[in-house]
């Protein structure tokens, strides 16, 4: 298995935003890297927007201009996927579509050395079905940068049921070394963060359509009562409508269809009209010159229902994944407070509130609803029961 280091060659495939932000954020670590893809147009325009990142940079005062330099020197644009020969670590972001990573993993493993470790940027698909379609899927797993990738510092590592020991290892050291907090999660729908985030934007979508608030008061709920740095809309907006459909719809259907995952006829309409949200002009709000968005609703009594109606659901997406190993306790609260910017992460929340507070805030909601969608954690049930919490040793402390 490859020794990946400083000097360790990188590839990224796709100069998409993602692609490229892996791409600058391998580069200022000192690294060559390869930016590949296969539409020459969507080449030039990465690199005409690294130089304008990377001269923003410069103006700042947060790099020289022989650093940025330096920075953008070291990415080759190609347009053939032979010229990734040779890369120590290839590193996929293209389009979320199951069968053609599979297609493009299967055509990279006959362009890699023997020791090149493959990952797939996925957010949401199987890394295991991916490293299925190699033949040597030990050294196949899963590198989830988040947007933008030289910002966010978030990466959670995905070893699939095939990916060796050492890959895994290899691959995090790697990416710690770029100043990234890594987080290792199990294979399955969504990872940590964009599973245990569904209820943020699905619960909201909810309390839309059922005429509770408008689109600008949950966003302020969440903000000021909550102490989000986004709404729940403004961050769709923000991701992209369509991209943030997809993903609901992918997590829903990889787990059997559960309803806690359940996607909005809102979200699918918006996407349906184009109103992709930031990047299209329109989206919940309105993003042309001048134009005016409805105020919210300051009504204190009804923002901390929503506040409270939509934590709860978060909490409890969390707690299912700490019942179900998808990460540990710590590593589940670093990747939302590091991946999405939450203010608290929500299983020390849940300790700050009162695990029984938030037990019968989900009771209330299954009772009321009738649905199997606001089911509480069995952990949560058990915590409750043994009148515990989620760091007991914090407790002890105080």
């Amino acid at each position: 298995m490859s020794k990946l280091d400083k000097d360790s060659k990188i590839a990224v495939i796709g100069s998409g935003s993602m692609g490229s932000g892996i791409a600058q954020v391998a580069a200022t670590a000192g690294h060559d890297v390869c930016l590949f893809d296969n539409n020459a147009e969507a080449l030039d325009k990465a690199s005409q927007k690294l130089i304008k990142i990377l001269d923003r940079q410069v103006e700042k005062g947060r790099m020289t201009e022989k650093e940025a330099n330096g920075i953008f020197a070291r990415i080759e644009f190609c347009n053939q996927l032979e010229d990734l020969a040779g890369a120590d670590l290839m590193i996929e972001a293209i389009i979320e579509d199951l069968e053609v990573k599979r297609n493009l993993f299967s055509h990279l493993e006959l362009i890699a050395d023997e020791t090149t470790i493959l990952a797939t940027n996925t957010s949401s698909l199987s890394i295991a079905n991916i490293a299925a379609s190699c033949n040597k899927p030990g050294r196949v797993l899963g590198i989830h940068f988040f947007n933008p990738a030289p910002l966010m510092p978030l990466v959670e590592i995905i070893p699939a049921v095939q990916t060796s020991g050492d890959a895994l290892v290899e691959a995090r050291n790697l990416i710690d070394s770029w100043g990234k907090v890594t987080v290792i999660a199990k294979d399955t729908p969504g990872f940590i963060v964009n599973r245990v985030a569904r209820p943020f934007y699905g619960e909201a979508l909810r309390i839309l359509e059922e005429g509770i608030a408008d689109v600008p008061t949950i966003d302020w709920a969440m903000k000021e009562i909550g102490g989000f740095k986004m709404g729940p809309f403004e961050l769709m907006d923000y991701i992209g409508n369509d991209i943030n459909y997809v993903v609901t719809e992918t997590v829903f259907k990889e787990f059997f269809y559960d309803p806690r995952y359940k996607p909005s006829f809102t979200q699918k309409r918006m996407t349906e009209a184009g109103w992709l949200g930031r990047k299209a002009g329109r989206g919940y709000y309105d993003y042309a010159k001048g134009a005016e968005n409805p105020e919210p609703t300051k009504d204190e009594k009804l923002g901390v229902e929503i506040f409270n109606r939509i934590l709860a659901m978060l909490i409890n997406e969390a707690t299912d994944a700490l019942y179900l190993n998808i990460s540990s306790r710590e590593g589940i609260d670093l990747a939302m407070t590091k991946g999405v910017n939450y203010p608290k992460g929500l299983l020390k929340w849940a300790d700050e509130i009162g695990i029984d507070k938030i037990l019968g805030e989900l009771n209330t909601l299954q009772d009321l609803y009738g649905e199997d969608r606001y089911r509480p954690s069995v952990l949560l049930k058990k915590i409750s029961l043994n009148q515990g919490s989620f760091y007991p040793e914090k407790v002890m402390e105080n």
